[in-house]
């Protein structure tokens, strides 16, 4: 695992940085690196009884740091995250509430916007924080389409999803075009609140897109989002949802969590949209890969069904990544190998 080495990082080794949803993939990932880099952590998650598997395996892990549990089961109560954000000196804002399924946009923005905005003037009113990193989606940037070749500049976004959400097409054409334009709308949303309110700490969004690798603790966690993917194509199971996923980038967990250790640590990374994607992939290459490492299991052959061709702003993330000791972003075959050997573990 890298470790920060920076002399002067912007919050101080030592400090607690507070992280939202902390019990999922992406989010226990980055309370890892934290741990790993010299930061305390104090985690939220909506039910502490389903989550008593983070102390004991962070404990293991990260001996000589701390990890504070703490309950945040309704965002959208008052006061909330008064409490979470006490005394901390970062805060890396993972968790999130709408599903790939959802239709009406502007209901999830009314839902999702006001929680993350008071998480925002908590953080503005807590003299302690000075870096806080909000996670977006590649999908609020743009939609992938293998027969396109896409220029995406770092303020590029999908109004291609909103304006078919928009239209009078029908809700299987819009497909998950309302997740995309969704993500695109929310993290508008979120810089019209930065760049109005002008608060003190720096601030930047990373941008995952599908996320692939390592799961810490396959026992308690299962294989969470977009890795559980992976496994379905090792058990030839769900390949017609798979079907209807365009090739594009993916991110490796173990580069997602360290971009944000990058982003709230690194001097001068303030008001950047990160792009934390690592590889480009389809799930055909994906099942190649798995039956090159598991030639003795029936891994189904899927349908080649093109390549991505966009050109992504992924240059200022990997530098983020070499300044904390990384040498560049991780390859998918690299990604599926430590996705499949998790799953091995359940």
């Amino acid at each position: 695992m890298a470790k920060s080495t920076l002399s002067d990082p912007k919050i101080p080794l030592g400090s607690t940085v507070l992280v939202t949803g902390a019990n999922g993939l992406i989010a226990s990932h980055v309370v890892d690196q934290l741990l790993a880099a010299g930061y305390n952590v104090r985690g939220t998650v909506r039910n502490p009884s389903k989550c008593t598997w983070m102390g004991p395996l962070f404990a293991s892990r990260h001996p000589s740091r701390q990890l504070e549990i703490v309950q945040v089961s309704d965002f959208g109560a008052p006061g909330a995250w008064d409490d979470a954000v006490k005394g901390v000196s970062g805060i890396a804002a993972v968790a999130g509430a709408a599903g790939l399924t959802l239709q009406d946009i502007d209901e999830a923005l009314e839902t999702e916007l006001p929680w993350n905005v008071a998480l925002l003037e908590a953080a503005k009113n807590e003299p302690s924080v000075k870096s806080f990193v909000f996670t977006s989606s590649g999908w609020a940037s743009w939609t992938p389409d293998p027969t396109k070749k896409v220029k995406l500049t770092e303020w590029t976004y999908n109004d291609y999803a909103l304006r078919v959400v928009r239209s009078d097409v029908s809700a299987e054409e819009k497909g998950i075009l309302p997740y995309m334009a969704f993500k695109s709308l929310l993290e508008q949303r979120i810089w019209d609140w930065i760049n109005k309110e002008k608060p003190s700490f720096s601030f930047n969004t990373i941008l995952p897109d599908t996320v692939i690798g390592e799961c810490l603790d396959p026992k308690n966690q299962g294989m969470p989002s977009t890795s559980g993917m992976v496994k379905w194509v090792y058990d030839g199971i769900n390949l017609e949802i798979l079907a209807q996923i365009p090739p594009q980038w993916h991110s490796d967990n173990r580069d997602a969590r360290l971009l944000y250790v990058a982003a709230l640590t690194v001097p001068g990374v303030d008001r950047e949209r990160l792009f934390g994607f690592s590889d480009r992939y389809s799930w055909p290459r994906v099942a190649q890969i798995l039956k090159e490492l598991y030639p003795e299991h029936d891994v189904p052959a899927l349908e080649m069904n093109g390549w991505d061709q966009t050109d992504v702003p992924n240059k200022r993330a990997e530098e983020l990544l070499r300044i904390l000791g990384q040498d560049g972003w991780t390859k998918l075959e690299d990604s599926v190998k430590a996705c499949a050997e998790s799953f091995m573990k359940m």
